[in-house]
Parts: C-alpha cells; sequence; structure tokens
C-alpha cells in the first residue's frame, strides 16, 4: 500500500501521509485526556464526569464546579495547550529554514530578545495594557531575528553561525534582563521573575483572548506555507532553480514563526526546548515533510507544556513547579545529546 496520499487541484497541491490522520487522532485524545486531567486537578479537585458535565453545560448540582472550572483552570488549560502549540510550530519552521535540527526559538535568541522586550515593558510600563504585552514581545523578537539573520549573512547563511550568533546576542538580552529587573520596583519584579520562569500560572481569559489573534492568524498561514517550507529547506539554490521567491518566502516565514514565538513568550514566559523537541519527535512519527510535520509537531507541543504543567501541580503539591522549569529539566539534556549526535554534521 502507498505511504502516500497526493491531492492535487488548481487551488491545492500537497501530500499527506495515509499516517497523518490516525497520528492526528491518537494526539487529539492524548491532549483532550490531559486537558482533563489539568481542569480536574488542583486543591478542589472535580471528578472527569462532572468536568465533561459542566462543558457540556448539564448541571452538576454543585455551583462551584462552574467557578472553578471556567474561571480558574480552563483558560491556564487552554493557554498551555496553545502555547505548546505555537512554539512547536515556530521551532519547526526555524528548524526548516536554517536547515539545523538544532535551531530553537529560545536556543537561537528569539525568545531572549522577546523575554527582554516583554519584561521591559511590564518593568518601565507597569500600567500597559495586557494587549502589549504580545506586541512588544514581537517587536523584541523581530529585532534579533534581524540582527541574528543580518549578522550570520555572507552570501547566504550559515546553520551554525546562526545558531552561535543565536546563543551569544541571548546572554546579552539576558543580561540587559537582569539588568531591568535589578532596578525595578519590588512588584513589578517579583511578577517578571514569576513570568521569566515560563509559567501558565493564573491566566486568565483576558490572556487567553489576548494571545488567540497570533494563533488564529500565524498557525493557519504557517501550515499555508508548509510546502514552499519544504523547498526553502532544500537550500537557496535549489529553491531558486525550482522557482521559488526565496527571500519573500523566508521573509513571511520568519515573520510568521517571530510572532508565534514572541506571543507564546508574552503569555506564558520563556519556556524553552518545547520548539527543539517537538519536531524532532515528530519527524520520527510521519518523517521530514512539513505538510505533515508543522501539525504533527504542533500538537506535540501543545501536548508537552500541557503534561508538564500538570506534573508542575502535582509533584510538590500544594508547592506549583512553573511549566518551563519541568519542561527544561527534559529539552536540556535532549539539546545535549543533539549536540553530541550531530558533532560531525
Amino acid at each position: 500500500m502507498k505511504q502516500w496520499l497526493t491531492i492535487r487541484n488548481p487551488v491545492l497541491s500537497f501530500y499527506v501521509d495515509r499516517r497523518l490522520p490516525a497520528t492526528v487522532a491518537i494526539l487529539v485524545i492524548l491532549g483532550f485526556i490531559a486537558f482533563t486531567l489539568n481542569v480536574g486537578k488542583g486543591e478542589y479537585p472535580i471528578a472527569v464526569l462532572d468536568i465533561l458535565k459542566t462543558l457540556f453545560g448539564i448541571d452538576t448540582g454543585n455551583p462551584d464546579h462552574l467557578f472553578v472550572i471556567y474561571t480558574l483552570r480552563l483558560p491556564r488549560s487552554l493557554v498551555a495547550f496553545m502555547v505548546g502549540l505555537a512554539l512547536a510550530i515556530s521551532g519547526t519552521i526555524f528548524q526548516g529554514l536554517t536547515r539545523n535540527p538544532l535551531a530553537d526559538p529560545s536556543i537561537i535568541g528569539i525568545n531572549g530578545g522577546a523575554s527582554l522586550a516583554a519584561v521591559a515593558t511590564i518593568i518601565l510600563f507597569p500600567a500597559a495594557p495586557i494587549y502589549a504585552l504580545p506586541l512588544s514581545a514581537f517587536a523584541g523578537a523581530l529585532v534579533m531575528a534581524a540582527l541574528i539573520y543580518g549578522l550570520a549573512w555572507n552570501r547566504g547563511s550559515s546553520p551554525i553561525l546562526l545558531i552561535l550568533l543565536g546563543i551569544g546576542l541571548s546572554a546579552i538580552a539576558s543580561a540587559f534582563t537582569s539588568l531591568l529587573i535589578t532596578f525595578g520596583s519590588i512588584y513589578d519584579v517579583s511578577q517578571a521573575l514569576v513570568w521569566l520562569a515560563g509559567s501558565v500560572y493564573g491566566r486568565t481569559w483576558e490572556q487567553f483572548f489576548a494571545f488567540l489573534p497570533w494563533c488564529v492568524t500565524g498557525i493557519p498561514i504557517a501550515l499555508s506555507l508548509s510546502r514552499q517550507l519544504n523547498v526553502l529547506s532544500l537550500g537557496d539554490d535549489v529553491a531558486r532553480g525550482l522557482g521559488s521567491r526565496v527571500e519573500w518566502q523566508r521573509g513571511l516565514l520568519v515573520i510568521v514563526a517571530v510572532g508565534l514565538a514572541g506571543a507564546s513568550v508574552a503569555t506564558a514566559g520563556a519556556i524553552s526546548f518545547v520548539g527543539l523537541m517537538a519536531p524532532h519527535i515528530g519527524r520520527k512519527i510521519v518523517g521530514a515533510n512539513h505538510q505533515n510535520l508543522l501539525p504533527i509537531a504542533g500538537l506535540i507541543g501543545g501536548l508537552l507544556v500541557a503534561i508538564a504543567d500538570l506534573i508542575g501541580r502535582s509533584v510538590f503539591a500544594p508547592i506549583e513547579i512553573p511549566c518551563g522549569v519541568v519542561i527544561a529539566a527534559i529539552g536540556a539534556p535532549f539539546f545535549i545529546y543533539l549536540l553530541i549526535h550531530n558533532r560531525h554534521s
């Protein structure tokens, strides 16, 4: 039986791995299970059946369920999954564009630029509206991406140089972030420190609706450009030979990836390694074709953050560990493994 299902018409042309529908279904089921456990877990535990009844508008006989689920836990769980989804798709795009399996928004400095801009907004403009944070983080991430690509460009982009420059510029951004924290007020600094650890603690519908437009806009654009990403990942010369508008397509993909990463950082703080791990896991399942990899990596990323948030709330309860710390505990060894595995590349 053929592994690929080909769909062609004047509007769409793409190859779908026959494993894709089953894989998507499994990941959606796992995501829903993690989501349900997240909503039910806490100092006030709620049974799964009561969660489902509340979500579908059925009276459970306990008025507290409605408040706990819809006000306290549902927005947090949705934000966790969406942040993982956005970071994973952003990381997949950067790995495809740089042709480097080590590329990730946190490693190549994109998250560092977003964090610096967001912390500056929190400390210098504490009265700024919630919608200003994603915009400032996007601006910081975009400036950092422009610096990295500009400094690394020499008749082409060197994948290794992109990584090294990203690490260096990320360290500089981190130093300026620490400087801002040193001179900030106690209240603003405490808020920034919790946020920098990477956490969805206390996320409300306000943060959810501030983040939603970035996902609704960026993710469909990324999926629609997956075919172009396949071509660009072959190299500029090959892409031009195939008739691609390399600079325009790369620029659009960078803007989408930066927007998703910046908005994620603004919403949940500096959660690292999701954009590194999710694409690698996805390639093991459906291969390197970005038309299949982008949705699978996105779902894996959402699942990773949702599970990390659940673990962080459960292991040392009632003390909560930020989900960013949980993911870093897994992602850092994974990054070292990739460095060793690709040392001769």
